[in-house]
This record gives structure tokens, sequence and C-alpha cells, in this order.
């Protein structure tokens, strides 16, 4: 191989896709594909509720965290012994 045909197959290959840009094959198989889709709607249901579960979860959490150390300073200092 000479130093012109190794710059013309770098080229050639940087000019390609990436491998996630090409068509699957017939042969290829995906566990998703085992998943039946009904509609994209009711997808797109689901995934909104479980964004609103999420947002929730983690605003409960940061009250959580930021009150805990609160009743604790409160429970430690505030009761007379």
């Amino acid at each position: 191989m000479t130093l012109i045909q190794s710059r013309q197959n770098v080229h050639d290959a940087a000019s390609r896709p990436a491998n996630d840009n090409h068509t699957r094959s017939p042969e290829d198989f995906s566990v998703l594909d085992l998943i039946p889709s009904s509609d994209d709607d009711d997808v797109a249901e689901i995934v909104r509720r479980t964004e609103r579960l999420a947002i929730a979860v983690l605003i409960g959490m940061a009250i959580c965290l930021i009150l805990a150390p609160v009743a604790y300073i409160a429970l430690m200092y505030g009761m007379p012994t």
C-alpha cells in the first residue's frame, strides 16, 4: 500500500457516517422489538406521567433534605434539659 492509497482510505473512513446512522439489516435483532408499540400518544402520555412523578419525588427529597437537619437541630438544642 502506498502513501497515497493510505491517505485515501483514511479520508474515505472519515467521510462515512457512524454506525448508528446506518439502517438496520433484517438480521439485526433488538430486545426492544419484543415490546408492542400500540400508539405513540399512549407512550407519550406514560412518559409525561413518569416525568411528573419524578419531579414530585425530587421536590419531596429536597424538602426532606432541608427539613431533616432543621428538625434535628431544633430537637437537639431547642429542648431544655
